[in-house]
């Protein structure tokens, strides 16, 4: 959206963005196809493939935790396809603590 503000200059405004201190399921699909086994290296998030891609589905707390298991796709070496949200649903969590993937994903 694109306003003026009091000083009659014009600004940009970006859309609000969800509550970033709430977990959010997100979906990455990769090239290839991975088995079940990667399941715990992606602290149990689920693997499914589709066609001759792997989907990554599952909710992380944090964009932190995004990143991590951004890092971990791109350790594979297999190229990246999409990342997108996708509404919370079956059980699709990390092993985290409170069963989500947590922000140090990307520490390891």
């Amino acid at each position: 959206m694109i306003s003026r503000n009091g000083h009659g200059a014009m600004s940009q405004e970006l859309d609000p963005q969800p509550d970033s201190s709430r977990p959010m399921a997100y979906q990455i699909r990769i090239e290839g196809q991975l088995d079940s086994r990667w399941a715990d290296w992606f602290e149990g998030l689920t693997i499914t493939l589709d066609g001759g891609d792997t989907l990554i589905t599952g909710t992380v707390v944090d964009q932190a935790a995004l990143h991590g298991l951004l890092k971990r796709v791109r350790d594979l070496g297999m190229p990246l396809v999409s990342v997108s949200p996708v509404e919370s649903g079956p059980p699709t969590l990390g092993t985290g603590r409170s069963g989500q993937l947590s922000s140090r994903t990307g520490d390891s």
